[in-house]
């Protein structure tokens, strides 16, 4: 017995802690104020056009207000052919305007990827025009085109064209002249998103296929536009998304004329509701390009494989 009383029991060990759940849910607490703020401010208008979109609500016009249920969606599809023309002209914008701004974005970001003196500088003119606001830069191409003091009368000088040739109140210039203009502060996004593409591209993959005996359109081919496609996907879906949406250089150079050539939906959204006050159909045509626009991102992420693997 005085030998067992003699031998120490072992110390139990010691129990442990459970890991305080805090520490792991203290960064969503930090974020959550922002979080619901930002959840706020987006939500309630979002909720709001929805609402409004079944409603006839005009200030100026109290007495017509009230619910309208289908009523303004019904009248955009079949009593108003002005919607289906923004909407054409809405589509053949982005396609335009996208499709060249990702030409030439393209290959600014193939020269200034390039070794050659001055580049930095090179890249600063490149990627400038895009720090630029849209009323901005409308001003500045107002001011150009400009029949007493723009290109027209230089060129008039020269002997190309006549004096007083305005091509912003010309419905057969109007469009290649906002074209131009957008583009200016448009090709710079695409040359910043895919030049940083470009700097993850491995210069092994070049060396291997010169090796090979790979001409620089089969590299460019094989090589860089596969490595690119995301980039590319992405910078496209974006653009498009803000070219729909465009509406501070349009309204500020064009104002949507002459003769309502350059009104995108969006434009033609925003005189209905603050000049025409009439803020229940402005809310069913934004309704319905929201539609239009989440419809069309999910389809072209879908088509163009984002985020798969190159083949």
């Amino acid at each position: 017995m005085a030998q067992a009383a003699a031998v120490a029991k072992p110390p139990a060990p010691p129990r442990r802690r459970r890991a305080s759940a805090t520490p792991r849910r203290l960064p969503y607490l930090l974020i959550a104020p922002a979080a619901l703020l930002m959840l706020g401010f987006i939500a309630y208008p979002v909720i709001s056009v929805f609402y409004y979109s079944l409603q006839h609500f005009n200030p100026t016009k109290p007495w017509r207000n009230g619910f309208a249920g289908f009523d303004n969606f019904t009248h955009a599809f079949t009593d108003d052919p002005q919607f289906w023309d923004t909407l054409i002209f809405s589509g053949k914008w982005v396609v335009v305007e996208v499709g060249l701004q990702l030409m030439f974005g393209l290959a600014l970001a193939l020269i200034v990827n390039q070794t050659f003196v001055g580049r930095s500088i090179g890249r600063a003119l490149v990627f400038s025009p895009w720090a630029v606001s849209g009323v901005l830069t409308s001003a500045i191409w107002v001011l150009l085109y400009n029949s007493q003091t723009g290109i027209t009368r230089y060129l008039a000088d020269a002997g190309i064209g006549t004096y007083g040739t305005s091509w912003l109140s010309d419905t057969s210039t109007v469009f290649p002249a906002a074209i131009v203009a957008d583009l200016w502060r448009g090709v710079p996004f695409f040359a910043i998103l895919i030049l940083a593409d470009l700097q993850s591209v491995s210069k092994d993959l070049y060396e291997a296929a010169e090796v090979d005996g790979a001409s620089r359109i089969k590299q460019f081919w094989h090589i860089t536009l596969p490595h690119l496609k995301d980039a590319i996907v992405l910078s496209t879906l974006l653009r498009a998304v803000w070219e729909f949406n465009n509406v501070d250089l349009l309204y500020t150079l064009t104002g949507g004329g002459p003769a309502g050539e350059t009104t995108t939906l969006p434009l033609y959204i925003a005189n209905t509701s603050v000049d025409a006050h009439n803020f229940g159909y402005a809310s069913a045509l934004t309704t319905v390009a929201f539609v239009i626009l989440f419809f069309f991102s999910i389809v072209y992420l879908r088509l163009s494989k984002f985020g798969g693997e190159n083949k």
